[in-house]
């Protein structure tokens, strides 16, 4: 399994604030946003991974992890001319995804829960696997009708929601999908639609559904609200619990990708309370 990371657009659902920085850039609560997407591929032990973004900002997440070696990880990037949908990843991605299966995160999602890691490793990997979460305003996502858990239908932004149910910017897909993303039409927003590739696997009888129900949290970044919703949320459960959200290096850690040197070299890049909190990993 290979993954993408998709983090391009111009962030303008945050105006002024991105007008000159990528938004996977910007702070949540103590890490940078594209943290979080990224520890979510990490503990689903993907180490390879491909990070997809504007000409302009390229550079700017070359400079944050590299070729990703410091976490255990394989990083490469590309670079997405004009944003024409989310399934244009998997064109963008082909050489990168190669023969293996793929997963693809949406560069501005939080989920967070107990028992994600092994939600994330428990895959079908000949079936599509999409995941759900109840949402107050399903006009604003893309809504699955649902029945035992199976679903029936998936609608783009529907006036009429046939359940409160979204599906998140999380996708597993077998390697089909590129030649599935090739073949589709651009849709009236002129871009080409993930939930389109979703419908063509769930036609085939080949999409699963698992639902983030009581004990999960998925926030979508990308609104000035719910950038203030993350961080509160963060800042919150870290402060209680005394653990990290999203601490990559320490997942990196305990997913046995790199040794104790490593990350207390890491602790001494960070002179404040995040190098503190790597000590503690080690001891």
């Amino acid at each position: 399994m290979k993954a993408i990371i998709l983090a391009g657009g111009k962030g303008s659902r945050l105006y002024p604030i991105t007008k000159g920085v990528n938004k996977h850039l910007l702070l949540v609560y103590d890490k940078p946003m594209i943290y979080y997407p990224l520890s979510v591929l990490m503990l689903a032990k993907i180490k390879d991974i491909l990070i997809i973004s504007s000409k302009d900002e390229i550079d700017r997440f070359k400079m944050f992890f590299s070729n990703g070696e410091d976490l255990g990880l394989n990083i490469e990037y590309a670079i997405q001319e004009n944003p024409r949908g989310i399934a244009e990843a998997f064109i963008i991605g082909e050489d990168f995804i190669k023969d293996d299966n793929v997963c693809l995160i949406l560069g501005d999602n939080l989920i967070y829960g107990s028992g994600l890691q092994n939600l994330l490793i428990d895959i079908d990997t000949k079936k599509a696997t999409v995941f759900g979460y109840n949402v107050e305003n399903p006009q604003d996502y893309g809504i699955v009708e649902i029945e035992n858990n199976k679903i029936f239908s998936i609608e783009e932004k529907p006036q009429n929601p046939k359940s409160n149910i979204a599906v998140i910017g999380l996708y597993f897909y077998p390697n089909d999908v590129i030649d599935k993303a090739k073949n589709l039409k651009p849709s009236k927003r002129g871009e080409l639609e993930i939930s389109d590739i979703n419908n063509l696997y769930l036609k085939e009888d080949r999409l699963d559904f698992k639902l983030l129900g009581r004990g999960y949290t998925w926030l979508d970044m990308g609104m000035v609200e719910n950038l203030l919703e993350a961080s509160n949320f963060i800042s919150i459960v870290q402060k209680r619990q005394g653990l990290k959200i999203a601490c990559i290096e320490e997942i990196a850690y305990n997913n046995g990708w790199v040794d104790k040197e490593i990350l207390l070299k890491k602790a001494k890049e960070y002179p404040n309370e995040y190098g503190k909190y790597l000590l503690k990993v080690v001891k």
